[in-house]
């Protein structure tokens, strides 16, 4: 543990590029005594701190302060009786899915395989089966948390702690490890279906896509998204200059040919990835990038979707734009809507919203906002882990009546404010 130096350079970066990460104090820590050590040391100190795993949802940029880098927190434990996965804070997606895969087992784990486990849970958790089994934070056992008094402690259904942290991430301690319930999945049937944006009316598909959510069962989970990739040599060539508009799909049944038939006849479809997989390879599903790279957006949970507003969202942010945006609809409910002892909030949401772009902050921000604007009549507010840099903005991440109650755990376990910046995932 060490103040900033070319020796841990490496602990502060991050998959998020825009934002620089400097802060006054770095603690590496490869056991929960390092933490329980970091902790009281900032305290002492009296410098926020900030977890860092892999900065996939870095809400803005980190200036001073302590910064807990807890990537060597790498352990995965499986127990195939129970069903359960004990997972340390820097440990990835994938490496969860592979270690349950030989039990028949799967974690609730997100689109991405780099994301890390932990904050991605403490955010609530919005994963590719997510309306079968709702959201990751629903499935956790324990957690082990250190808290601003600079105690470990392990906390369960029906403690307090256990309710704030699971939705309000790090705000309340740094977490060490989770207990998380794991499904008995195998194979699923996924992958996307891929249509020209140019030789189809994109509007016109996303009215087609919401009328189809309404007649899927809740064990079919999906997403529609839109991109305009601009015509650079290093994209591959079946994407440059496309506007690409998709839609993703897992699904554990076995009619999913019969379910998707009605979005096949809507047009061309000059890519068809849909297939019968193991689950090892749910990656594939929306191939999400796997190098760093500069990012900004926000997400918007939105009560229902008006679509012709949100076709108006499409025109404003696709290839007219003169920028890559993409635009991402999750189609929510089913076992999301489930009340559960925690406090991820917006359950009654039926679709979630988010925009991504690259270029500075503010930029984005005037690129992004407005069309965030169109569908404010219809939006109930924002989620944690898909404010990628718009962490600035705390309007809207939680309902007045969670705010006020994590307010009250913040002045009782963390009376200093140390946990005042949240980094997620």
């Amino acid at each position: 543990m060490s103040g900033m130096n070319s020796s841990n350079r490496d602990e502060v970066t991050s998959f998020q590029t825009g934002f620089a990460l400097r802060p006054d104090l770095v603690f590496p820590v490869r056991s929960p005594d390092d933490v329980v050590a970091a902790v009281r040391r900032a305290a002492d100190a009296r410098l926020p701190v900030t977890a860092l795993a892999t900065g996939h949802g870095l809400p803005g940029p980190v200036e001073g302060g302590a910064l807990i880098s807890t990537r060597h927190l790498d352990r995965v434990t499986i127990d195939p009786g129970a069903r359960t996965a004990r997972v340390q804070a820097g440990v990835h997606w994938g490496q969860v899915v592979e270690a349950a895969a030989p039990y028949g087992l799967a974690p609730l784990n997100g689109s991405a395989p780099g994301v890390g486990a932990v904050s991605y849970t403490l955010g609530g958790g919005l994963g590719i089966l997510a309306r079968e089994f709702g959201y990751a934070a629903d499935h956790v056992r324990s957690l082990d948390v250190v808290t601003g008094d600079g105690r470990l402690r392990q906390v369960a259904e029906g403690d307090e702690l256990y309710w704030g942290l699971l939705g309000g991430g790090h705000r309340l301690g740094v977490v060490t490890e989770l207990e998380i319930g794991l499904v008995p999945v195998r194979r699923l049937y996924g992958g996307s279906l891929a249509f020209d944006g140019r030789e189809v009316d994109p509007a016109a598909l996303l009215r087609a896509y919401e009328e189809w959510t309404r007649t899927v069962p809740d064990t079919l989970t999906s997403s529609f998204a839109a991109v305009p990739y601009p015509d650079l040599p290093a994209l591959p060539p079946h994407l440059r200059g496309r506007y690409v508009v998709s839609v993703r799909v897992a699904y554990t049944g076995t009619d999913g040919d019969r379910l998707l038939a009605p979005l096949r006849e809507f047009g061309p479809v000059p890519a068809d990835s849909l297939r019968e997989m193991p689950y090892t390879e749910s990656r594939t599903i929306h191939s999400d990038p796997d190098a760093p790279h500069n990012y900004y957006g926000d997400s918007a949970v939105l009560g229902e979707l008006d679509v012709e507003r949100a076709g108006e969202l499409l025109a404003r942010t696709g290839p007219g734009s003169g920028s890559m945006v993409v635009v991402q609809l999750n189609h929510l409910g089913g076992a999301l809507a489930r009340p559960a002892p925690n406090s991820v909030p917006y359950r009654e949401g039926r679709f979630l919203l988010r925009l991504l772009t690259g270029g500075g902050r503010e930029q984005a921000r005037a690129l992004l906002d407005p069309a965030f604007d169109l569908l404010a009549p219809v939006t109930l507010g924002r989620t944690v882990n898909f404010a990628f840099g718009a962490g600035d903005r705390t309007e809207g991440l939680y309902d007045a009546g969670t705010r006020k109650r994590l307010a009250e755990l913040e002045s009782r376990y963390d009376p200093a404010s140390l946990f005042r910046r949240d980094v997620s995932a």
